[in-house]
C-alpha cells in the first residue's frame, strides 16, 4: 500500500512539474463609451455627431498567449490576438480573425526572441507605447496622429520575422522584415511585366529605460502600403497620396518626477508617391500626466503636425482624466481640440477615419468629448 501511495505521489509531482513548465493565458481589454464631435462629415456637409464608440483608450481585444519551457533558458512562445468592436461584435483589422497579432517563436534567456507571423513594428513597440499622449494617457486613439500615418499605434507587419533583444541593463533593440510573398518582388518592387508593387516592410529600433528616464528611436519602411491586407492609411484628412514607399522615423523621451511623468516625441514620415511630388509629414508632441491620488490621474498633451510643400499644418490639444475603480477597471473623460491651417486642409481627430469621418469642406477645426469605461481581464 505504501508503495502505491509513493508511486501515486511521484506521478503527481512530475505532472505538477510538467504543468509548471508551460503556461497558456487568456487576456483582453474592452473599451466602450459615448463620444461627441462637431464638424463630422455627413452626406450633405458637416454636422455634430454623438455616437457610441469603441476602442478609444485602448483597442478592444481578446487574446491567448503561452510559453513552453524547453530547458536551458530556451522557451517556445506564441500569441494570438483578436480585435473586435464591442458595439456590434464585428471583427477589427479588416475582418481578420487574429488581426492584432498572430505569431510563434523561440526566446533564449540573455539573448532575446525570434518570432514569425503578424507583428507590431518597432515604431509601435517603442515609440507609440512609451512616448506619445495616445500611449501614455486614456486619450488613446483620439490622441494619436492623423490616420496613424507615422505608424505609432497600428503598424502591424504581415509575414514578418522579428528579433527582439533581451534587456541589457535597460537597453533593448530589435529588427524585423516583412515578406511581400509575391513572386519576383522580394523587395516589394513591381514584378516583371507589372506596374503595381507588393507590400513588404522592415523596421528596427532601440530603447533605453533606467529608473525615471527613458529614450527610444525607431524606423519603419513599408513599400506599397495600400497593397497590404489590411492596407495602411496613406491619407491625411482630405489629402490623399498614391504611395510607393512610406518611411517613418521617430525619437522620443520620457522622464518621471514623483507622481508626474513628462514626455516628448518627434516623428518624420516621408511619402514617396508612384507619380507626383513626394511629401513629408512631421509631428512634434509633448505631454504630461500627474497622479493626483493613487486612483485619479490627469493628463495633457500638445501636438503640432506639419505637411510639406506649403500644404499646411495642424495644432491639437488633448486633456483627459482617469479614475481607477480597481486594478482592472477604470472610467475616464477626455476632450480634444484640433485646428487646421493651410491650403484646403481639414481637421480630423483620431488615428483612423472610423472614429470621425473627415470633416466637411471648410471645417478647419474639430472638437471631441468622450466618457468611457475600460475593463481588462
Amino acid at each position: 500500500m505504501n508503495k502505491k501511495i509513493l508511486t501515486a505521489a511521484t506521478f503527481a509531482v512530475f505532472a505538477s512539474a510538467a504543468h509548471a513548465q508551460s503556461s497558456v493565458t487568456l487576456y483582453g481589454v474592452i473599451d466602450a463609451g459615448i463620444s461627441y464631435v462637431n464638424n463630422s462629415k455627413t452626406a450633405t456637409g458637416h454636422d455634430n455627431l454623438t455616437k457610441y464608440d469603441d476602442g478609444v483608450s485602448q483597442g478592444s481585444r481578446w487574446g491567448i498567449k503561452g510559453t513552453e519551457d524547453l530547458g536551458g533558458g530556451l522557451k517556445a512562445l506564441f500569441v494570438l490576438e483578436n480585435g473586435f468592436n464591442s458595439g456590434n461584435g464585428t471583427l477589427g483589422q479588416g475582418g481578420a480573425m487574429f488581426g492584432r497579432q498572430a505569431y510563434v517563436g523561440l526566446s533564449k534567456d540573455g539573448i532575446g526572441s525570434l518570432t514569425f507571423g503578424r507583428q507590431y513594428s518597432f515604431t509601435t513597440d517603442y515609440l507609440g507605447s512609451n512616448y506619445s499622449t495616445g500611449g501614455l494617457t486614456v486619450a488613446g486613439n483620439y490622441a494619436y496622429h492623423i490616420n496613424d500615418v507615422d505608424q505609432l499605434t497600428s503598424s502591424r507587419i504581415n509575414n514578418s520575422v522579428k528579433f527582439s533583444s533581451a534587456n541589457f541593463s535597460g537597453l533593448t533593440f530589435g529588427a524585423m522584415y516583412g515578406f511581400s510573398n509575391q513572386a519576383g518582388a522580394f523587395a516589394g518592387a513591381p514584378a516583371v511585366g507589372t506596374t503595381a508593387g507588393s507590400s513588404r516592410a522592415y523596421s528596427f529600433g532601440a530603447n533605453y529605460a533606467n529608473g525615471p528616464f527613458a529614450l527610444g528611436a525607431a524606423y519603419t519602411d513599408i513599400t506599397y502600403p495600400g497593397q497590404a491586407t489590411p492596407s495602411f492609411s496613406t491619407s491625411l484628412a482630405n489629402v490623399t497620396f498614391n504611395v510607393r514607399d512610406l518611411r517613418s522615423f521617430g525619437v522620443g523621451g520620457r522622464y518621471a518626477i514623483g507622481p508626474a511623468t513628462l514626455w516628448a516625441l518627434y516623428t518624420n514620415t516621408r511619402l514617396e508617391q508612384i507619380t507626383g511630388p513626394s511629401a513629408t509629414f512631421s509631428a512634434y508632441e509633448a505631454g504630461a500626466k500627474y497622479a493626483i491620488t493613487p486612483a485619479i490621474t490627469a493628463g495633457a498633451g500638445y501636438t503640432y503636425m506639419h505637411l510639406s510643400n506649403d500644404v499646411g499644418h495642424w495644432n491639437q490639444v488633448d486633456l483627459s482624466a482617469d479614475y481607477a475603480l480597481s486594478k482592472r477597471t477604470d472610467v475616464y473623460v477626455l476632450g480634444i481640440y484640433q485646428i487646421a491651417s493651410g491650403h484646403n486642409l481639414q481637421a480630423q481627430i483620431g488615428s483612423s477615419t472610423s472614429y470621425f469621418s473627415t470633416s466637411g469642406v471648410g471645417a478647419d477645426d474639430q472638437l471631441a468629448f468622450r466618457v468611457g469605461i475600460r475593463h481588462k481581464f
